[in-house]
């Protein structure tokens, strides 16, 4: 979100190609963003490349776990694996209610498959895509008239 703000800002044109998952915050450091949230997903990136995406109160990982890494207190770098019990092993992936289990105890990807299909579409829309933030390009006087 630094790229596209400080573009705003200084009032550069970023390119399609770059920053594709940044979005302005300035209307939000300026106070006139109001309560409509800069974006609907946040997407979150470990060290091993697993992704997660989150919208609202639901947090979807595609990756086995348990949910609650923690780091290590002994000096060592490094997160230790599925530091709290997983009480679903079967689950290919992980879906929390951080509105009622913001430590991600209790994964209910099996017990919520619908909301587990719509956050996985979104997630691979993303991936397929390249980006989450909004295309900056501007389409064409063609493509404007071929749509109409």
């Amino acid at each position: 979100d630094v790229m596209a703000t400080c573009a705003e800002i200084s009032g550069a044109k970023l390119p399609d190609d770059a920053a594709e998952d940044s979005y302005n915050m300035l209307p939000v450091l300026l106070g006139t963003q109001g309560d409509k949230p800069v974006r609907r997903y946040l997407l979150q990136q470990t060290m091993s490349l697993a992704l997660s995406i989150r919208d609202g109160q639901w947090k979807y990982l595609d990756h086995k776990g348990s949910g609650g890494n923690n780091y290590q207190r002994d000096g060592a770098w490094g997160m230790k694996p599925y530091a709290l019990k997983n009480n679903d092993p079967a689950a290919p992936g992980q879906l929390y209610d951080l509105s009622t289990d913001p430590g991600e105890t209790h994964n209910l990807y099996s017990k919520n498959p619908a909301i587990v299909e719509s956050m996985t579409a979104q997630l691979e829309a993303f991936k397929k895509s390249g980006r989450s933030a909004p295309s900056r390009q501007q389409p064409s006087n063609e493509k404007l008239k071929a749509n109409r």
